[in-house]
C-alpha cells in the first residue's frame, strides 16, 4: 500500500491511498465466506458454494463491495499512522478507482489536530485577590451559625424584617382564583426573598389577622410567568431568638468548648475558602494569559459539533430539569437568541482551544497520569455529582469515559505546570506561593481546566475513537466507483 498526505488547511488533510489488489485477498476470502453463509444454491451444501458460482449467480461486484467495506478501515488506519496525523472525527472517503485484479484507490479527507507551538510561558505574570479575613467576616459567619440554631416565639406586634410570619396566600389571574394558587399556613422569614417579589413589603407592618394585596409575577405553577393579584393574610407573627454567643452555644453548635475557639475555627475556615478561591482565580487567569500567547486554528466541523452539543445539553438537560424552555430562559436572562448564540460560540471556541493547548503541553512536558491520581480525581468527580465512588466508577467504565477522565487529569497537570512557572502576586503586591496547599491547588486546577475543556475533549476523543470503525460506512453507497 502506498499513501500520501496533502494539507488542505491547518486543520484538514486529504489522504490519497493506492492498494495493490493482492492486499485485498484476505478481505475477498472473508467476503466469499460471508456470502456463502447467507445464500442457498441448488446442488450445493450451504457454505460450500464455489467462488465462481457466487460470481455467476450474484455478481463479482457484490463480492468486491463486501471486501472493500471490510478492508477500508484497516487501510485508512495504516495511512493515518504512516502520515503521523491526529485525526478528529470520521473521514469523508471517496473510492476513486477499483479495478478487479489490479488496484483499489481512494481518498480520505479528515479534520486533524492543528500543529501548535507552545511558547516560553515562564514569564507569565498575573494578579489575584489577596486572602483577607476581617473581624466583620468572622462575625457574619458566626451570626449565620447562630441563625441556624435560632428559635421562634409568637409576639403581639407588627411584623418586621427578620420575623417569621405564618401566612395564607391566594393568587388570582384575570380575576380568577388559580387552583394551585391557594396555600394556607405557610411560614416565611421576612427579608429572605424565598417567595414572591413584593411579599416583604406587603407583610411588613401587619399584625396577626392583617392582610394585604399586591401584584407579582408567579415563579411557578400553572400560570408561571404571569402577573397575579396576590392576597396575603398574616395569621401569626413570631420573633426569632438567637442563642447567646457564649461557651454554651459553642458546645451546642460545634465540637469546641469555648466561643473563642469557635470564632478561631470560623476564621480558619474562611481563610481556607479564600485560599481555594485565590488558587482557582490564579488558574483561570494563567490559562487566559496562556491562550493569548498561542495561535490555535479551530476545525470548523468540530466547532459546529461542539456548539450543537452545548446547546443540546442546555435545552434538554439543564433547562429541562428546571421546567424551562430556551425562550423562557433567554427572557429570564434578558438576552436575545443572537446574543446567546454568540456566547455559546465563544465558550465553545475557548473550550476547544484550551483542550488543544493543554494536550500539546501534556505531550511537550511528557506528563503521565498515575492510577492514584486518576482515583483521586474520580473521587472528586463522584462527590460533585452526588454519586458514590463505586456508582460513578461503574458509570464511567460502562460509558467508555475512562480516557476522558485521564485526559482531564493530564490537562490539569499541564495547567499546574504553567501556574508553577508563572509569577503570581496578590493585590497587595505580595508573591503568592500556591504550593503551600498542593491538594487545594490541584483540585482548583482540575476544576478550572474541566470547566473550560471537558465537553470539547469528550467530543474530540469520542470522534477519534470511532473514526476507523466508521470509515467503511462513510466509504460505501453512492461514492463507490468500480471498473470491471
Amino acid at each position: 500500500m502506498k499513501s500520501a498526505v496533502e494539507t488542505l488547511n491547518p486543520t484538514r488533510v486529504r489522504l490519497t491511498v493506492e492498494v495493490p489488489f493482492e492486499e485485498l485477498k484476505t478481505s475477498l476470502d472473508a467476503a466469499y465466506k460471508k456470502i456463502n453463509q447467507q445464500v442457498t444454491v441448488k446442488g450445493f451444501r450451504k457454505g460450500k458454494v464455489p467462488a465462481r458460482v457466487i460470481d455467476q449467480r450474484f455478481g463479482r461486484g457484490a463480492v468486491l463491495e463486501e471486501a472493500v467495506n471490510d478492508a477500508l478501515p484497516k487501510f485508512y488506519t495504516d495511512a493515518v499512522n504512516d502520515a503521523e496525523i491526529n485525526p478528529l472525527g470520521q473521514p469523508e472517503v471517496d473510492i476513486t478507482e477499483l479495478k478487479d485484479g489490479e488496484t483499489l484507490n481512494f481518498t480520505a479527507e479528515v479534520d486533524v489536530r492543528p500543529a501548535i507551538e507552545i511558547p516560553d510561558y515562564s514569564g507569565i505574570e498575573i494578579e489575584v485577590d489577596a486572602v483577607e479575613v476581617s473581624d466583620e467576616d468572622v462575625e457574619k459567619a458566626v451570626e449565620q451559625l447562630r441563625t441556624r440554631f435560632a428559635s421562634t416565639s409568637p409576639v403581639e406586634r407588627a411584623a418586621a424584617e427578620g420575623d417569621v410570619v405564618t401566612i395564607d396566600l391566594e393568587a388570582k389571574v384575570d380575576g380568577e382564583v388559580l387552583e394551585d394558587g391557594v396555600a394556607d399556613g405557610v411560614q416565611y422569614t421576612i427579608g429572605s426573598g424565598e417567595l414572591l417579589d413584593g411579599i416583604d413589603e406587603a407583610v411588613t407592618g401587619l399584625e396577626a389577622g392583617g392582610e394585604a394585596t399586591f401584584t407579582s409575577q408567579l415563579k411557578g405553577g400553572s400560570a408561571e410567568g404571569k402577573d397575579a393579584e396576590v392576597t396575603v393574610k398574616v395569621t401569626q407573627v413570631a420573633a426569632r431568638e438567637l442563642p447567646e454567643p457564649d461557651d454554651d452555644f459553642a458546645q451546642m453548635a460545634s465540637e469546641f468548648d469555648t466561643f473563642e475557639e469557635l470564632k478561631a475555627d470560623s476564621r480558619k475556615r474562611l481563610e481556607n475558602t479564600k485560599q481555594y478561591d485565590q488558587a482557582t482565580q490564579a488558574q483561570e487567569r494563567v490559562l487566559e494569559k496562556l491562550l493569548e500567547l498561542v495561535e490555535v486554528p479551530i476545525p470548523e466541523k468540530l466547532l459546529e459539533d461542539e456548539i450543537r452539543t452545548r446547546r443540546h445539553n442546555l435545552e434538554h438537560h439543564q433547562l429541562g430539569q428546571m421546567g424551562l424552555d430556551l425562550a423562557k430562559y433567554l427572557e429570564l436572562q434578558g438576552k436575545t437568541e443572537e446574543e446567546f448564540d454568540a456566547e455559546t460560540k465563544e465558550q465553545a471556541v475557548k473550550g476547544i482551544r484550551t483542550q488543544f493547548v493543554l494536550d500539546e503541553l501534556v505531550s511537550k512536558e511528557k506528563l503521565s497520569v498515575s492510577q492514584e491520581e486518576l482515583t483521586e480525581h474520580l473521587m472528586r468527580r463522584a462527590a460533585s455529582s452526588g454519586m458514590s465512588p463505586d456508582q460513578f466508577a461503574q458509570a464511567v467504565v460502562e460509558g467508555g469515559q475512562v480516557p476522558m477522565l485521564v485526559g482531564e487529569v493530564a490537562r490539569g497537570k499541564a495547567l499546574a505546570t504553567v501556574v508553577e512557572a508563572a509569577v503570581v502576586k496578590d493585590t497587595k503586591g505580595e508573591v503568592v506561593d500556591l504550593s503551600d496547599d498542593e491538594d487545594e491547588t490541584t483540585e482548583a486546577t482540575e476544576t478550572t481546566e474541566a470547566a473550560a475543556a471537558t465537553e470539547a475533549a469528550a467530543a474530540t476523543e469520542a470522534a477519534a475513537a470511532t473514526e476507523a470503525a466508521e470509515a467503511s460506512a462513510a466509504a460505501t453507497g453512492d461514492e463507490q466507483k468500480s471498473e470491471g
